[in-house]
């Protein structure tokens, strides 16, 4: 089976493992972090041509500590697409905010600009944008939108490291930028993730934030939790940036193949595909189609078991959306959602890792052609 995504791990990470056993320092409750979590943070800034990267131990972790430096609070707003992983409306309700849902685009599944300046009220405090499968958002519009009405802006870039917006980074146009370090990232610590930010009095904030809001010692100044990142996690992180521009060459060797291959077949078939366009190039992360044909709901689902019946582990992302799960129901009314609900009824993403291999792409759409003409 060919997984949705894995990690690229070699000896050399095993290795930078081994000298963190044998050294015994496993973690480090130290303001600035381990000697590898430093290490790992000025790659990080390096690459993002950043002030400050703050090593935490999730994405989710990283969304949070970003609230919390921000002072978000109760009857506070954040507005963010319901298209996501859960992580994202989590750490708003974890900060004690309410999160105010915004549909998306269908274009390239981001947050809907028009949507967004409707749902803006006197309660609003951040505008929390997520570059799903790796798209940017429209970041200059949406810095121009938060400066209007004096909203922050926190990027959700867990699944873009690597993606470009107008020739920058993507976490680096916003007041901060949060990053994701999971297994099956781009760039992974197994567990991890990472903020960035170029003001330096959030930066401390930060620190103390990810340390149970401490200094020196005991000393506890603001709430705070153990976000730390262990040396252990930093060491694969610190491994794993040495080949990040490696990791994003292949993802997109790989995805421009697929492309070309199914070429021949999205108009027959009335299939949409990921396309960049001058302002925003893709980290590849997901590859994600969409299925446009009146019966797709049908069609998509029928089409991912028939895939990985032949060993492609292709994945629904996200179905159901955030404001349709138990828990987030009650944060829904008044919503109107229309494009989050159809994108989740019509997406397919499909492996494009550094794992996969051309043969592998070949097979892919092989199969998928062979499928929609059996049922089409």
């Amino acid at each position: 089976m060919i997984p949705i995504n894995r990690p690229w791990i070699d000896d050399e990470e095993k290795q930078e493992i081994i000298k963190v056993l044998d050294g015994n320092a496993l973690t480090s409750a130290a303001r600035n972090g381990g000697k590898r979590v430093q290490e790992f943070e000025s790659s990080l800034r390096s690459f993002l041509n950043v002030k400050h990267a703050i090593a935490v131990n999730s994405g989710t972790a990283a969304l949070h500590a970003s609230l919390l430096a921000l002072d978000i609070k109760a009857d506070d707003e954040v507005l963010l697409p319901s298209f996501t992983f859960v992580a994202t409306a989590n750490s708003v309700v974890a900060s004690g905010a309410k999160p105010v849902f915004v549909d998306i685009n269908t274009k390239d599944y981001t947050i809907d600009l028009h949507d967004l300046k409707r749902k803006i009220s006197k309660k609003s405090k951040v505008i929390l944008p997520v570059h799903l499968y790796g798209h940017p958002s429209d970041l200059c519009e949406l810095n121009e939108i938060a400066n209007q009405y004096s909203l922050y802006l926190i990027e959700d870039a867990c699944q873009s490291l690597g993606s470009i917006y107008k020739n920058k980074q993507t976490g680096t146009f916003g007041t901060m930028g949060c990053f994701s370090m999971y297994a099956g990232k781009v760039v992974t610590a197994g567990e991890g993730g990472a903020i960035v930010t170029n003001d330096d009095e959030l930066a401390d904030t930060l620190k103390m934030i990810r340390n149970h809001g401490m200094v020196e010692g005991y000393d506890t100044r603001r709430l705070g939790l153990n976000y730390r990142l262990p040396e252990l996690s930093a060491a694969i992180a610190k491994i794993q940036m040495k080949k990040l521009k490696t990791i994003l060459d292949l993802r997109r060797r790989n995805s421009l193949l697929l492309s070309n291959l199914l070429e021949t077949i999205i108009s027959k078939y009335n299939i949409k595909i990921p396309e960049e366009d001058q302002i925003k190039k893709f980290n590849w992360y997901l590859y994600t189609l969409t299925f446009n044909n009146s019966n797709n709901i049908t069609l998509r689902d029928y089409i991912k078991k028939k895939l990985i019946e032949n060993g492609i582990g292709v994945a629904v992302y996200y179905d159901p959306p955030v404001h349709k799960t138990p828990f987030y129901e009650r944060f829904s009314m008044n919503n109107d959602l229309q494009n989050t609900n159809w994108s989740s009824k019509h997406v397919l993403s499909l492996p494009v890792h550094p794992g996969v291999s051309e043969m592998d792409i070949q097979n892919m759409v092989n199969v998928l052609k062979r499928e929609l003409q059996n049922i089409l």
